[in-house]
């Protein structure tokens, strides 16, 4: 499964995402590799793993071919699966988690390790692994080359007006491919269809307000961890099983 989930900041596409990767993983023997390309906290704390802001070395990559074809792949003799056990943070369920690293300066400063970043996410598409991704928030980011390994793009999205817009805005930037949105922190059962008439897109979950996701975010714990039963957990299963039965 190749799936990556973006929307509007604060509209909780972490959350939703953590907590998908670790309930794939449980369902499927093969190994899952969460990417998180927003420039911003969030997926770690999702999925449980210690948060760090290091990241991938540069000289994973190496530059072969001569102008104007250069292109970049992992350097000699290293795998995608040695760099995943190499440089990946280990998380709970055996979710592995690659990073470019979180910002402290100006962005031309992770330059060379989102370039090491892009070449092993670029590697991983020729393995059988599921590949699920956190892209950066807003409209800007995420469809220039973060969203290429995924068959599917979930825009994560609540029923107010900012966060409506901003997934009709995504639809009509994102590359051609599946589509699709969660209507998240639903209050009525008109949020849904709502979110759907306005973006334009097939909504095929809805995850619903929930207080255990704030518990656990302010506890700095993965709700998975802090609230396995609670209706935001039990619906993102849902989502699972209806994006897997689209897959299949």
């Amino acid at each position: 499964m190749r799936v990556a989930f973006v929307g509007k900041g604060g509209a909780g596409k972490s959350v939703i995402a953590g907590t998908f990767c670790r309930l794939l993983a449980r369902a499927d023997d093969r190994p899952v590799v969460a990417i998180d390309s927003d420039p911003m906290p969030g997926l770690a704390h999702s999925l449980g793993v210690p948060s760090t802001d290091i990241p991938l070395p540069p000289d994973i990559a190496e530059q072969v071919g001569a102008d104007p074809d250069t292109r970049w792949v992992l350097r000699d003799g290293l795998t995608a699966a040695d760099a995943v056990e190499r440089y990946a943070a280990g998380g709970p369920d055996g979710v592995r988690l690659l990073q470019f690293g979180k910002l402290r300066g100006h962005v031309r400063a992770l330059g060379p390790s989102q370039r090491a970043f892009r070449v092993l996410i670029d590697a991983l598409e020729g393995t059988d692994w599921h590949l699920v991704g956190d892209l950066p928030g807003g409209t800007r980011q995420p469809f220039f080359g973060w969203a290429s390994f995924a068959d599917i793009v979930i825009v994560v999205a609540e029923a107010t007006p900012s966060s409506m817009l901003a997934a009709r805005r995504l639809a009509r930037l994102a590359p051609s491919g599946r589509l699709v949105a969660v209507a998240n922190k639903v209050v009525d059962a008109g949020d849904a269809e709502r979110l759907g008439r306005f973006s334009a897109l097939p909504v095929v979950g809805s995850v619903p307000a929930d207080p255990e996701v704030q518990a656990a975010e302010r506890a700095g714990v993965a709700l998975l961890d802090a609230a396995p039963s609670s209706p935001a957990v039990e619906a993102v299963g849902s989502l699972l099983e209806s994006i897997g039965a689209e897959a299949r």
